[in-house]
C-alpha cells in the first residue's frame, strides 16, 4: 500500500463536455480523485458513465474545442520531484513529452491500437527513440527485453510479427510492452482483459500487478467487472452518468457500500456457491444508463434507485459528503440508507 506521499496525479473538478446537435452535453462532471505511487484506483460503472471519456481527457487525446470542452485540473507529480504541472494547461509539445514517457496507457482493444501495417518490435522502439533518443538498433533490443518482461515466448522472432499474426492475449501483452517501454509513473488501463477469455485474463492481471511491484508505478484501471476490482484495487472510485457517486478502500466498499448505486452494482455480480440451500435469481439495477443530452433533474441515479424520495432527490444534485478516512458518497439519504440496513 502507498504511503502518505503526495499524490502523482491528482485531479480536481474535471468536466468533459462534447457538442451536440442539441447542444453541449457533459460527459465526465466535476470529477476529482487522486492516486499515488504504487496504488491501484479502479474506476467502475456501467457502460455510459464515462469511464473511458476521464481516461482520454487526462491523456489529452480527445477532439479539441469547439467539438470538446475540458475543464477543472490535472495535476502531476514526477516521482523524481518537481512542483506539480496542470497537464491540462501544458503546450501540446509539453504534452506530448508527458504522454508516453511518464504517464502511458493500455487500450481497450489492441487491434485497433497497434498499426496493422508495422512489425510490433517497431512499435515498442518507437517510444524508445522518441522520448530517450535511442537508436533504432538499441530500441529493438529494449524491445526484446520488453516482450520477454511481459511474458512473450522467443521475442527476438517476435519482432518481426505484425499485430493480425499473433493471440488476443499477445497483442494485450504488446500494448503493455509498449506502456511501459519508457519506465512510466502513471499507467492507465482501460478495460485490457474485457475482450480475453478468463485464463488470459488472470494472467494479465498477474502481470500487471507484478511489474507494478517491480516498478512502483501507479495504476489507474478502469473496468466494470467488479470480480477484477476485488482481486487488484486499493481504492476504488465509482461513476454514474459522468459523476462520482462514491470513493472507498476497497476493502470498506465490498463490505458496507454506502451509495445505492453501488450497493446495486454489488448485488448484480453473480454468486457461485454449490452449497448455498437455495439458489437465487441474478438481481439487476432496473432500467438503463440516462443519455448525457437528457439526464434527470436532481441525483441522475433517482429514476433507478428505490431509494428516491419525490421532491427530493430530484431536485438538486447531492454533494459528494465526507463519510469516514478517505471515503466520499453523493447520496442525500446515505444515512438513513445505512442506518435502516443496520437496524
Amino acid at each position: 500500500m502507498p504511503g502518505s506521499e503526495p499524490p502523482l496525479l491528482a485531479v480536481e473538478a474535471l468536466s468533459v463536455r462534447f457538442r451536440a446537435e442539441s447542444g453541449m452535453l457533459t460527459a465526465v462532471d466535476q470529477l476529482s480523485f487522486e492516486v499515488r505511487r504504487g496504488e491501484t484506483l479502479a474506476i467502475v460503472g456501467e457502460s455510459g458513465s464515462g469511464k473511458s471519456v476521464t481516461s482520454l481527457a487526462l491523456m489529452r487525446l480527445l477532439p479539441p474545442a469547439p467539438g470538446c470542452e475540458v475543464s477543472g485540473r490535472v495535476l502531476f507529480r514526477p516521482s523524481g520531484g518537481g512542483p506539480p504541472a496542470d497537464l491540462l494547461a501544458l503546450a501540446p509539445e509539453g504534452m506530448r513529452r508527458v504522454r508516453g514517457d511518464r504517464i502511458a496507457m493500455v487500450f481497450q482493444e489492441p487491434m485497433t491500437s497497434l498499426n496493422p501495417v508495422h512489425p510490433i518490435g517497431e512499435q515498442i522502439a518507437e517510444a524508445l527513440v522518441h522520448h530517450r533518443g535511442a537508436s533504432r538498433g538499441a530500441a529493438l533490443e529494449a524491445a526484446v527485453r520488453l516482450l520477454e518482461r511481459v511474458g512473450i515466448p522467443e521475442p527476438r522472432q517476435r519482432l518481426a510479427s505484425y499485430p493480425h499474426q499473433l493471440s488476443g492475449g499477445m497483442r494485450q501483452r504488446v500494448m503493455i510492452a509498449i506502456a511501459l517501454s519508457c519506465d512510466p509513473d502513471v499507467l492507465i488501463a482501460d478495460e485490457p482483459t474485457t475482450a480475453l477469455d478468463v485464463t488470459i485474463q488472470a494472467q494479465i492481471l498477474e502481470l500487471l500487478a507484478d511489474l507494478q511491484r517491480q516498478s512502483g508505478m501507479a495504476v489507474i484501471f478502469i473496468t466494470h467487472n467488479l470480480g477484477v476490482v476485488a482481486e487488484i484495487a486499493d481504492r476504488v472510485l465509482v461513476l454514474y452518468a459522468g459523476r462520482a457517486m462514491e470513493q472507498a478502500q476497497v476493502l470498506d466498499l465490498f463490505d458496507r457500500p454506502l451509495n445505492p448505486y453501488t450497493t446495486g452494482l454489488l448485488a448484480s455480480v453473480p454468486l457461485l456457491d454449490p452449497f448455498a440451500p437455495v439458489r437465487q435469481g441474478l438481481r439487476a439495477i432496473p432500467g438503463n444508463v440516462p443519455d448525457p443530452q437528457r439526464l434527470p433533474p436532481g441525483c441522475a441515479f433517482h429514476p433507478r434507485c428505490t431509494h428516491a424520495v419525490a421532491g427530493r432527490c430530484d431536485s438538486a444534485v447531492p454533494p459528494a459528503e465526507p463519510a469516514g478516512a478517505g471515503r466520499l458518497v453523493r447520496c442525500l439519504r446515505w444515512r438513513e440508507i445505512v442506518e435502516g440496513a443496520l437496524a
